[in-house]
């Protein structure tokens, strides 16, 4: 039997004998399909939960239980004996310290369904039974997400749809990629995808004649294809590059004084800080080639480029995950605006190109139903990556966005969708923050770090186990994510785990709204229909399987706002492109963008003993940590590790070789890792993927290579509270066990 459904990284055939999944196919219209879906064949099914679990030193209520958490021995339960636990838990809690003691920590991809998301069935359930904190942003790209309202105004469309390929590739001249534009990010969507289309827009785009630079410490960041001129930057530094073509900008005349004086405020307020008056040091060439490690001809070379070409900016999402990654977004709008070209067709200024496949996708805006959450009483909250200093310091103080506010105390941690061990940093210092809560509980396909860290942990059915409607706002797919596989063993949905829970509480209506779950999808569904006049009734289109909604024209970003920047104002204070803030200017920073030296990069003294910059970035053989043992990820490995790359020179000269165990530390931890040497990646720069499933020995060792194991965990700035992953400096040496 074969059955289509819809996943973050395509629409794949699953073929089906007797309830048990034999292939994965993609579907044959798509010109660049993933083979991510082979994971979902193989290396799964012996690390399913099988059943609700309970650790048992919780079960028999010992004292310092939580220090068993990662160690200690699980006992199977029941469903009903589990479900009456977390109820009387949740009742204990809020009775005890209010719902503001229950953190609802769901963050991450889940599946595709717009009914079965994980974060939205947790948060729905928790505002049903009085709220939770919660928390802000996304590790993606918080920085952006906070800097970009007081920029730029609403930041979704430049984030997720800035000017589509199509208007790239028939006007823009020269397109610089900051942060590069790598392939293998753009082989998923969150919320699913249908045809994968960044390589052939690309393609495109280099027939059409397009120059495009690489601006990062890897080549392999642009593919080889496009014939990109690389420019190997010191990781971190990109804000002191953009600084150094400002000011050949200005010193030249090559800068739009006139769309600065019409489309922006204070360009007059950043402009002595870039000339270098009073106090403030010139961003020479110079001064940005000492930062950078590029040399000065290079900056100037690629300033004139891009001032006598049709530019497009390019922005990675990555650049905001490094200390003050607030700065690089702010500085590359600063540099479009001084260039001029916001708003003109095909250039101006873009946010994550390739870093998903919908990014520059010609695609029409749609409302697409989704779950209601329901209104949280609780207004407490924190941003998402502060989770280690929410459960170290309860009480204690924070900065955020102009706020000064204070991290609640934390009984209750429930966790549904995604694993903290997975995307946070230094890992070794959650483990230690994660034992003060009472109670954790979490829903989880397998066997993993989170569900080993757990107190109670509930199995539930993966997508290919329940019935769905799947497809991204900015993807242009609908998909009837019909059931292909009978629900493994005991588990069950996270629907129907919480209706559960709710029925116990006495909110079971209030939940479920007396909706089964297909009821649910076809409500989902009318309400997307009632938004669009395109869809057929949901009996046709549960038939059909999919729907493709129509292209619209070419799409580019802020060509109202040039056309009417009066009558098609941006929602800043003033309407227009903000140069300087009054707002970040109060925070204690400058009101401007600016150059910040991190606390850990390649030009600081802390070089002498880490002198390595550890780059982590999202893997190509996975989503994340989703699926690590499935047949494709592990094909990806070196005896059974995770690849770190390294320069073939800084190799040599630590008589390392490929295929080498070498294992990578800091102060923080250390990690295990299989090495491939190369000549395509900035020397003192080593990079490896994230989402090897954390391992740790005794020691903290990561033995799986989980770079999260070393990597700093510090807020960008007091701005956006964001995460730092790749501010991260460390050692590398061969491996040698112990006989």
């Amino acid at each position: 039997m074969i059955t289509r459904s819809l996943t973050h990284w395509g629409i794949y055939d699953f073929h089906t004998r007797d309830g048990e999944l034999i292939d994965v196919t993609p579907t044959p219209d798509d010109p660049d399909p993933s083979l991510l879906g082979r994971n979902l064949l193989r290396g799964n099914t012996a690390l399913r939960v099988r059943q609700p679990a309970v650790r048992k030193s919780f079960l028999n209520h010992e004292s310092n239980h939580q220090a068993g958490r990662g160690s200690d021995e699980f006992v199977d339960a029941s469903w009903d004996v589990v479900l009456e636990l977390i109820a009387n838990e949740l009742i204990r809690v809020s009775d005890s310290h209010g719902n503001q003691a229950i953190y609802g920590g769901s963050y991450g991809w889940a599946s595709a369904g717009r009914f079965h998301h994980a974060q939205s069935q947790l948060h729905r359930f928790l505002n049903t039974v009085g709220g939770y904190t919660a928390s802000a942003n996304a590790y993606s790209f918080a920085a952006a997400e906070v800097i970009l309202p007081h920029v730029i105004g609403h930041y979704e469309e430049l984030l997720k749809a800035p000017s589509s390929w199509p208007t790239i590739i028939s006007r823009c001249e020269l397109m610089v990629c900051f942060g590069g534009m790598p392939l293998r990010n753009s082989q998923i969507t969150n919320g699913g995808m249908g045809q994968h289309v960044q390589a052939g827009y690309m393609e495109s785009a280099r027939q059409a004649g397009i120059g495009f630079v690489n601006v990062s410490p890897m080549r392999e960041d642009v593919g080889e294809f496009l014939n990109a001129d690389w420019l190997a930057v010191r990781p971190g530094t990109d804000v002191a590059l953009m600084l150094g073509i400002a000011y050949i900008l200005v010193t030249n005349n090559w800068h739009d004084q006139i769309f600065l004086n019409t489309y922006c405020v204070g360009f007059d307020k950043f402009l002595p800080y870039l000339l270098g008056e009073g106090e403030e040091i010139p961003k020479t060439p110079a001064w940005a080639s000492a930062i950078t490690g590029l040399d000065e001809a290079q900056i100037t070379t690629l300033a004139r480029r891009m001032a006598r070409s049709k530019t497009m900016i390019s922005l990675s999402w990555s650049l905001s995950r490094h200390q003050h990654g607030e700065q690089p977004y702010w500085m590359g709008i600063t540099l479009a605006a001084m260039l001029g070209q916001i708003g003109l067709p095909g250039t101006g200024i873009g946010l994550g190109y390739a870093v998903e496949n919908k990014v520059g996708k010609n695609v029409a805006p749609k409302y697409l139903g989704h779950l209601p959450q329901g209104a949280n009483p609780i207004r407490q909250f924190i941003p998402v990556a502060r989770i280690t200093e929410m459960l170290e310091s309860p009480g204690s103080a924070f900065s955020y966005n102009g706020h000064a506010l204070r991290y609640p105390e934390i009984k209750l941690i429930y966790w549904s969708g995604g694993n903290p061990f997975h995307h946070h940093q230094d890992l070794n210092r959650l483990k230690i923050a994660w034992q003060k809560p009472d109670t954790i509980i979490c829903h989880e396909l397998v066997w993993n770090a989170l569900a080993q860290h757990s107190d109670i942990v509930l199995p539930v059915a993966s997508f290919l186990e329940r019935n769905d409607i799947g497809g991204a706002v900015n993807e242009d797919v609908l998909v009837a994510m019909k059931q292909v596989l009978p629900a493994f063993a005991g588990s069950r949905t996270d629907y129907d785990i919480f209706s559960g829970i709710a029925e116990r509480l006495g909110q079971q209506d209030a939940f479920t709204e007396g909706r089964s779950e297909m009821d649910w999808v076809a409500h989902l569904y009318d309400s997307t229909r009632a938004a669009s006049n395109e869809l057929p009734a949901f009996e046709d289109f549960w038939d059909q399987g999919e729907h493709h909604f129509r292209p619209p024209p070419p799409h580019t970003l802020f060509a109202g706002f040039r056309s009417d920047p009066a009558g098609n104002s941006l929602q800043t204070p003033s309407g227009k492109i903000h140069l300087f803030s009054d707002t970040i200017a109060a925070i204690g920073l400058r009101g401007h963008a600016s150059w910040y030296e991190p606390q850990e990069w390649l030009g600081s003294v802390n070089t002498g003993r880490h002198p390595f910059h550890l780059i982590s970035h999202q893997p190509a053989g996975r989503l994340h940590s989703q699926l690590d043992q499935g047949e494709f990820s592990q094909a990806q490995k070196v005896k059974g590790l995770e690849p770190l790359s390294m320069n073939t020179d800084d190799a040599l000269r630590r008589q390392l070789q490929d295929g080498d165990t070498v294992r990578v530390y800091n102060e923080r931890g250390s990690l295990l890792a299989g090495l491939r040497t190369t000549p395509d990646l900035l020397p003192g720069v080593l990079h490896i993927a994230t989402g090897a499933w954390w391992n740790p020995d005794s020691l903290g060792m990561c033995r799986n290579g989980n770079p999260n194991a070393v990597t700093l965990d510090i807020g960008t700035s007091d701005i956006a509270q964001g995460p730092s992953a790749l501010t991260c400096l460390v050692n590398v040496e061969k491996y040698n066990p112990d006989p």
